[in-house]
């Protein structure tokens, strides 16, 4: 029996893409049980030109219009998921940017029977970014990808391109009533809301052939406000700690030159208290659930004090510079530093200290050190468990 498969395609005025893309698809496809799906949201011809091409097609090519583009990409996909004939469907962009002649590849690698997802990543071994263009674009596609990663440090733990929107995923495994995409980062949404196992393959990101790219800046502000919908808890709980950290300080200072002691050492100890007290906090509360997997104790404090006092060290200058170069208000300069340096710190712990050791595997499947289980605990870890999963503001 030949492997079925649906290949989902959303298209947005993507008319002049769809012949090619299907006779390459075909091609790339013929030893397969395959069928296209276009989910088209377009304001061209696309759809009509999709029933064209389908009438000659070597194999099956439908096509799906929405009058209404609810979730954008996303939600187009979704619906592409629903309708496909087969389980295993394979997403790809209508814009030829994903070489269709990577799709046996997608399919070899998921029939090694170890992954649920098999994504195409630019940034794995073998992987090429140059389609992306731009310095600008490749830079803000990078930082987009640290961000995302470090806000899910476990979940995307084996993921090198989450942002990609080229992948293979076992619909069987898949609640479609439990995702809530919107905008265009589709395998975001599904690695973030379940537990598939993911594998890639490396990707050639090709230019684009006709039409223009969707992104925008609203585009990059629907992705931003989705990321944190999908995960405010860990960033919110380690924003709070320092709050906390930071009212702390202050105390520590007024008490310490209250009793006589200068104002310099005042600060430096009530840095180093809070640096210290913001650890424990962070071990209990934040990256909890990522202890097991990541290096010591000792060492993972190591790297968080030291970075913590190499980041309170240079932002100082750096805010000094700011007034005395842009001619800005101290506390503007000093609001802007620290929000540099909350995100610093956040992505610092998240990728550096807390990362999984290598070889740790990750997820429910690590080994785990024992757990008491007094009624006590158990409602702490149910409030752990609540506070760190995905889920809507």
């Amino acid at each position: 029996m030949r492997t079925a498969v649906t290949v989902i395609v959303p298209t947005f005025n993507e008319r002049d893409n769809v012949a090619e893309l299907v006779a390459r698809t075909a091609v790339a496809l013929a030893a397969y049980d395959a069928e296209i799906l276009f989910v088209d949201d377009s304001t061209d011809s696309t759809a009509a030109e999709v029933e064209r091409v389908a009438a000659d097609a070597s194999l099956p090519v439908r096509v799906i219009h929405r009058a209404d583009n609810t979730g954008g990409l996303g939600g187009a996909v979704v619906v592409g998921l629903e309708a496909a004939q087969h389980d295993l469907c394979i997403v790809m962009d209508g814009d030829l940017q994903h070489p269709p002649e990577l799709l046996p590849a997608l399919l070899a690698r998921h029939d090694e029977g170890d992954a649920d997802v098999v994504a195409a990543s630019r940034y794995v071994g073998g992987g090429d970014t140059s389609g992306l263009g731009t310095a600008v674009r490749f830079g803000v596609s990078r930082a987009a990808t640290w961000l995302t990663r470090a806000m899910f440090p476990i979940r995307l733990a084996r993921s090198t391109d989450p942002m990609t929107g080229f992948f293979l995923v076992d619909r069987g495994r898949l609640d479609l009533t439990a995702l809530k995409p919107q905008g265009f980062k589709i395998l975001l949404e599904i690695l973030a809301r379940t537990d598939l196992r993911i594998a890639e393959v490396p990707m050639e990101f090709g230019e684009r052939r006709h039409g223009t790219s969707k992104a925008s800046l609203r585009q990059g502000a629907t992705f931003v406000a989705h990321l944190a919908r999908l995960r405010f808890g860990k960033m919110s709980l380690f924003a709070i700690i320092g709050v906390i950290g930071a009212a702390a300080n202050l105390g520590i200072m007024w008490l310490l030159t209250a009793a006589g002691v200068p104002y310099i050492w005042a600060a430096i100890i009530g840095a180093e208290v809070t640096i210290i007290g913001n650890f424990i906090l962070q071990e209990r509360f934040v990256f909890a659930d990522m202890r097991t997997n990541a290096r010591g104790l000792g060492g993972r404090f190591a790297a968080s004090f030291t970075f913590n006092n190499v980041e309170a060290a240079l932002r100082i200058p750096v805010m000094a510079l700011m007034v005395e170069t842009w001619h800005i208000s101290s506390v503007l300069a000093t609001g802007l530093s620290l929000i540099v340096a909350f995100v610093a710190r956040f992505l610092f712990h998240s990728l550096v200290v807390y990362a999984p050791k290598r070889g740790a595997k990750s997820g429910a499947t690590a080994n785990e050190e024992p757990k008491p289980d007094t009624a006590t605990l158990r409602i702490i870890r149910a409030i752990d468990a609540e506070a760190m999963k995905p889920g809507e503001l």
